[in-house]
């Protein structure tokens, strides 16, 4: 067998991995878009909205905020959320029994985790307040929250992973007659009930480990100070290529991390801790609005002013389109693809800058966060919650120039195709046809 033969598999199972992996990542995008509404919802809540600080309707405000919190909950909702998300994103032809079989599984998973609270501190004494909850009770009668293991959103995933996997292999299975009303996709359901329990029982036992090492790698990120922010967002754009982002964005922002609100809950990850007020959160987020408000509109900018005189106007409207999208949304793949292709060394040049950004706005002392992404939208409304908001605009336009004089530079001077610049095949092929 010849060398050449004998790597055949070995590269189909690294390309069905990097599908798969590339998969999950789409998958990802599922529950994530649902967190414009929760950031909103909890932003309404807040005391200078409808709270006291603001119009004043408490009652009102309180239903906004539970409404916000129970999607950005880091131990029940958002876990909930990624795993239905990536059961029906990675089974193939999913339908609703694959989103009831990954929530049958998650809240046995999620039961079972809770029955095993971690031990009461200082000789409390644990009283358990329902299938899901408990107290830690001083002899002096002073109550706090018990706390569980909480693997979070890492929890939600492999939960939403095994679910589509047993859905899968399951949900065509018949069963002999007298089960058959159980035939199938009534099938999946049943089994993710015993795979979650197994699975808790077994993160009850190795989570502790597991969790500290994930606070020591965070901790060791955010003690890099502006450095760590850098690196994030170096590999954020890095990955962006090949549609792995998620994955690290998922960890930062919704599992890294620790915050204590005033009424003892705790909560997880640089973007809960920013809508629930943690001061420091942000490290992760903050650098982005200078790039996806003022950068990646300026570069739309310049690949207008680049296109050929003839085809402007039609460049002129989808780089207007692209701009806007990006600055009011923060949704920036319509514009990084039109350059990605064509000039990765722009592509290099835009991820090391994304760094920067990151880099200046938190060595400023900036401190801003999304609920979804970093543009307009996101800006304006956590506003209050932010720490010097008004240096993105400075900053952000420092970042347009550079981004501008960068890119027309580039595409002039090493004549890429961007948009707009594409070799005119058609139009000369008419020509030639005309002078015959």
């Amino acid at each position: 067998m010849s060398s050449s033969s004998a790597a055949i598999p070995q590269k189909r199972w690294w390309n069905g991995l990097f599908q798969g992996l590339q998969k999950m990542g789409r998958s990802l995008q599922l529950p994530i878009a649902v967190l414009p509404a929760a950031g909103i919802l909890n932003r309404l809540g807040q005391p200078d909205v409808f709270g006291d600080e603001g119009l004043g309707w408490n009652n009102l405000a309180k239903v906004f905020a539970a409404a916000g919190g129970a999607l950005l909950d880091s131990g029940l909702g958002l876990p909930l959320l990624f795993c239905v998300g990536v059961a029906i994103g990675m089974a193939k032809k999913s339908d609703g029994s694959t989103a009831l079989a990954a929530v049958t599984g998650f809240l046995v998973y999620y039961a079972v985790l809770h029955a095993f609270p971690v031990d009461c501190a200082g000789g409390s004494t644990f009283v358990s307040g329902g299938t899901w909850f408990g107290t830690c009770v001083t002899d002096d009668a002073q109550v706090t929250a018990a706390a569980y293991q909480n693997p979070g959103v890492f929890g939600g995933i492999v939960m939403g992973l095994m679910s589509a996997w047993f859905w899968q292999r399951y949900h065509r299975v018949k069963l002999v007659d007298w089960l058959g009303f159980f035939n199938g996709r009534r099938l999946v359901p049943i089994i993710m009930a015993f795979v979650a329990l197994l699975f808790a029982a077994l993160c009850a036992w190795v989570w502790q480990p597991i969790g500290d090492g994930l606070t020591s790698f965070s901790k060791w990120l955010v003690d890099l100070d502006w450095l760590g922010s850098g690196i994030f967002g170096v590999a954020n754009r890095a990955l962006l290529v090949i549609g792995m982002h998620q994955f690290l964005n998922t960890f930062v922002w919704f599992q890294f991390g620790d915050f204590t609100k005033p009424d003892g809950t705790v909560v997880h990850g640089d973007i809960n801790r920013f809508l629930a007020g943690d001061p420091t959160a942000g490290q992760f987020t903050t650098g982005f609005f200078p790039v996806m408000m003022f950068a990646l509109p300026a570069a739309a900018l310049a690949i207008y002013h680049c296109a050929k005189p003839h085809r402007r106007k039609a460049v002129g409207g989808m780089m207007l389109s692209v701009g806007l999208t990006s600055f009011v949304t923060g949704i920036t793949e319509p514009i990084e693809y039109s350059f990605l292709f064509v000039a990765p060394l722009l592509y290099a040049i835009h991820a090391v800058l994304t760094g920067v950004s990151m880099a200046l706005t938190w060595a400023f002392g900036v401190k801003d966060g999304f609920s979804f992404s970093a543009g307009l939208i996101d800006y304006v409304i956590n506003w209050s919650l932010a720490t010097k908001p008004w240096l993105i605009i400075p900053i952000g336009l420092g970042f347009a120039a550079v981004y501008y004089v960068i890119f027309r530079f580039a595409i002039t001077r090493f004549n890429l195709q961007t948009p707009g610049r594409e070799p005119d095949e058609v139009e000369e092929e008419i020509e030639k046809n005309l002078t015959k």
